[in-house]
């Protein structure tokens, strides 16, 4: 029987263990809201794609409904009361695409609020959300390890309540886990590591109804990706974007993710600070797909861009830059 959405159908696969061409997952993290507030909608633009101001809340939510429609990605992230608003819209109705929301937000993710201090501390855990109420089946919840114990302690037992309100509300879940918050002294490599037994301790006490359906972590690096991937054959693994860096960085990050392991991409603002997000997403596919290269794909999305009659943000030449260092060492060859 075909299951209703893409993700259901490669998660099973993968989960199998038939992984295949096509079945690596683009997620668009568009819960920005949760993290900050008036400005995380993104950049109002003009007809020719110049930035002329902030996107409202109703215009973030058409850059959503055209990115649905386009039907490429294959999980739709956002807040609560976005993802409300879209179904009662009918926006999934019907759709391939897995609408998802964010079931809490950390006091770490509240950086963006303009004048905010919440990550010169360690992250408190908090949920607004209540899960009975919440219009999606799936939802992400995530956790900051900052190698202090009452912090991280308090984290887990947040985590430990929300999976019981989780099963009880009948809504599986994905579990993001943050870097640090706040300086450890660790090396990138030294992060990476931690992050990484901190996972896998979490999830060993967990039952198998328990467990999340797939993890969300930062890209420290191929070691540290191949590690986790290979560590539990069960867990399926998926990598978030971070900051917007270049186009470069995010074909460069789809590429690097896919080939030591991850299974899935969860980017925001890299998504949603694009000129023209369903081309941009479009040319991520390729990439994920292996039918063009990172250099190709920015070259490729360009084009598409000069076709549209939409200026670029930066020119070619600066935009076939990698900028995020954990990339570098791996950056696939090319002119």
């Amino acid at each position: 029987m075909t299951k209703q959405t893409r993700y259901e159908e490669k998660i099973e696969r993968i989960r199998a263990g038939g992984y295949r061409k096509g079945d690596f997952m683009i997620a668009d993290a568009k819960d920005a809201d949760l993290s900050g507030g008036i400005l995380t909608t993104g950049q109002r633009r003009d007809g020719a794609g110049r930035v002329i101001g902030n996107r409202s809340r109703q215009e973030f939510l058409a850059e959503i409904r055209a990115l649905v429609r386009q039907d490429v990605v294959d999980i739709m992230l956002a807040s609560t009361s976005n993802i409300e608003a879209l179904g009662e819209e009918g926006v999934f109705a019907g759709s391939r695409v897995m609408p998802a929301f964010r079931a809490n937000d950390t006091t770490d993710v509240w950086g963006i609020v303009r004048g905010g201090r919440y990550r010169e501390t360690p992250s408190l855990p908090f949920r607004a959300t209540d899960l009975a109420l919440a219009g999606a089946g799936l939802c992400l919840y995530s956790v900051t390890f900052n190698n202090d114990a009452a912090a991280d302690m308090r984290t887990l037992e947040a985590y430990r309540a929300f999976r019981a309100d989780a099963r009880a509300a009948g809504k599986a879940h994905f579990l993001e886990v943050f870097n640090p918050n706040i300086d450890l002294g660790f090396s990138a490599a030294e992060t990476g590591m931690y992050v990484n037994d901190c996972i896998v301790r979490t999830l060993a006490g967990l039952t198998r109804g328990e467990r999340p359906e797939f993890l969300k972590v930062a890209y420290n690096g191929p070691a540290a990706l191949e590690e986790l991937a290979a560590h539990d054959s069960s867990v399926v693994v998926g990598v978030l974007g971070g900051g917007q860096g270049t186009h470069l960085d995010t074909f460069e990050l789809v590429s690097q993710a896919e080939r030591f392991g991850a299974r899935l991409a969860l980017f925001g603002r890299k998504i949603n600070m694009a000129e023209h997000q369903p081309a941009f997403v479009a040319w991520m596919r390729a990439v994920a797909d292996g039918d063009a290269t990172p250099r190709d794909a920015v070259r490729g999305y360009h084009a598409d861009l000069q076709k549209r009659g939409l200026s670029p943000d930066r020119s070619i030449d600066d935009d076939l830059v990698i900028s995020e260092d954990v990339l570098k060492a791996e950056a696939h060859p090319g002119r």
